[in-house]
């Protein structure tokens, strides 16, 4: 694909490099998830709205959303974002504030985490979130060697980020909180930050998960219903324990596609939180490992990237390749933990797969920074360009 063949106005000025193996894993899981999607809300959908597909439609057309804004992206050149980390900022903190305003903040089942934006309510964190880790990327650039020889280095970015936590608390949005927290504390270490800053914040971290928790009634419950939802399957327990019998049903290799029952108004958010249930129950343990096994696939892939980016000395595409790895990795993960009672129950998406169109629309935007990132590390590779480096220095 070249160029001058690409249907938008504005032009590379070099034939456009995609990584057809991180594409052809994004698609996989995309069109994988819309199956998944159809068979898991077809229930739920002819109950809401006597149409069988209301929420596959209304997810493609946040694929269709998410795949245009991707590919604007890619023809914007990382450098840009670089540059407007303030400003990039400053539009996250916003975000997360104005779902606060009443009257602006949409409530649903007793947290005001979305704003509505034309036809759709937009979940605040998502955008938000990308925002965050765009910011810390230049910050880990600018202040790197502040951030690994003093505390107040590491200190300025995380306190930012607990204001930023803070805001999602007030939503509440605790799983997104942890997951902004971790996922930034991974960029930080990546960058070279000092174990002893880490032992401190992680405690004081620690510290405040565990008094958030027991001073909020209805996190201790789903934390106690967590450790034996069996105790009580009828209300703190119910979602883990029809959860759990839908993947037991599934055994070796699954009840077959569209045969799931826990779907039939038994699983709770079973289109959304639990999809990877009914996925279970429907494909059973061979098709998990495969879901899986694409998710680790994806990872390795930008991982791999941001590694290739930190040995071109590209450390702002390094830091934020790492850090839009182990936001997807780790919401994947506590997702199916979650599913599979392994972890406290969090509202938190399976990328691609479940249904969200904030979080799918966002992921597609990340996709397409990625394939952006690529492409740029390709071009300086090239013979041409190492001519023209060589002759510069």
């Amino acid at each position: 694909m070249s160029a001058s063949t690409f249907p938008f106005p504005a032009r590379m000025r070099t034939e456009l490099k995609i990584d057809t193996v991180l594409l052809t894993i994004v698609l996989m899981l995309l069109l994988g998830g819309f199956v998944v999607l159809a068979s898991a809300s077809i229930s739920i959908s002819e109950d809401a709205a006597s149409n069988p597909f209301f929420y596959v439609e209304r997810q493609l057309l946040a694929a269709a959303i998410g795949t245009i804004a991707g590919a604007v992206c890619l023809f914007i050149p990382m450098q840009v974002w670089r540059n407007l980390g303030p400003l990039v900022l400053l539009l996250g903190l916003s975000l997360l504030a104005i779902v606060l305003v009443p009257g602006v903040g949409h409530e649903v089942n007793g947290a005001t985490r979305w704003v509505r934006v034309g036809f759709m309510n937009l979940q605040v964190a998502e955008p938000a979130r990308l925002c965050f880790l765009m910011y810390l990327s230049g910050y880990l650039v600018r202040r790197n060697k502040a951030l690994r020889e003093d505390f107040m280095g590491f200190l300025r970015p995380m306190l930012v980020l607990t204001l930023a936590c803070g805001l999602l608390l007030m939503q509440p949005d605790f799983g997104a909180a942890i997951v902004l927290l971790a996922t930034a504390m991974t960029m930080l270490f990546v960058a070279g930050a000092r174990i002893r800053d880490f032992i401190v914040f992680f405690c004081a971290a620690v510290f405040a998960v565990i008094a958030l928790t027991v001073a909020a009634p209805y996190r201790m419950k789903r934390f106690t219903g967590f450790l034996d939802p069996w105790s009580d399957p009828y209300d703190s327990g119910f979602q883990l324990t029809q959860s759990l019998i839908a993947i037991g049903r599934g055994e070796w290799f699954g009840v077959g596609l569209g045969d799931s029952v826990q779907k039939l108004f038994y699983l709770p958010e079973a289109h959304t939180d639990f999809v990877f249930a009914v996925f279970a129950e429907e494909f059973g343990l061979f098709g998990s490992l495969v879901l899986v096994g694409l998710f680790l696939a994806l990872l390795w892939r930008i991982f791999k990237l941001g590694m290739r980016a930190h040995d071109a000395e590209r450390f702002f595409e390094a830091y934020f390749a790492i850090g839009l790895g182990t936001w997807l990795g780790l919401q994947a993960f506590i997702n199916i933990g979650v599913n599979m009672g392994l972890l406290p129950t969090k509202g938190l998406t399976l990328p691609l797969i479940s249904y969200g169109r904030s979080s799918l629309i966002i992921t597609m935007i990340c996709i397409g920074l990625l394939l952006r990132i690529h492409h740029e590390l390709v071009v300086d590779a090239s013979p041409v360009n190492r001519k023209r480096g060589r002759r510069k220095s």
